[in-house]
């Protein structure tokens, strides 16, 4: 199984969700990096602005190529309730997707808000199969049953059938 794990993380939770998805399922790692880093207060002003009206940061990445994977895997933190824009620009330069399965989560203080919803449309509309996804808040990004359980669902989703 081939897996292509595409994540960006601001504080470093999701960047600790992906390493433990990564020491178990291997796979390609592709951080997706904004080309201007925001401040923290331009994170919490400006980014969280950007990211309610669903749009789009210029990212390191111009197209993300998944057509080798066999399972997509999306992280992103939640902003005001929906995906970062630099993960909103990551999913629009994904190729290759068609036809694969896709787990996606979110990692949060609280709540997921619209983010899974919003990415799995994004998804399913250029041909992937959203077959798990999982929000990580402050109590689940310390449980290793729900790390594992997104672990789980990534190599059932790598299988064939």
């Amino acid at each position: 199984m081939k897996t292509s794990i595409i994540y960006h993380s601001y504080s470093g939770n999701t960047r600790s969700v992906v390493e433990n998805v990564h020491a178990a399922c291997g796979g390609d790692l592709v951080e997706v990096k904004l080309t201007r880093d925001y401040s923290r207060i331009t994170a919490y002003t400006l980014g969280c602005y950007r990211a309610m009206k669903g749009l789009c940061d210029p990212i390191e990445q111009k197209a993300i190529d998944v057509a080798a994977a066999d399972v997509i895997v999306i992280g992103t933190p939640v902003w005001a309730g929906k995906a970062t824009p630099a993960i909103n620009t990551a999913v629009a330069a994904l190729e290759g997707c068609r036809g694969k399965n896709a787990v996606i989560f979110a990692t949060c203080g609280k709540d997921g808000g619209e983010t899974l919803p919003i990415i799995k449309n994004a998804l399913e509309t250029k041909g992937a199969k959203v077959t798990g996804e999982f929000v990580f808040d402050r109590a689940g990004l310390k449980d290793p049953d729900r790390i594992n359980a997104m672990i789980s669902a990534i190599k059932t989703s790598g299988r064939t059938p």
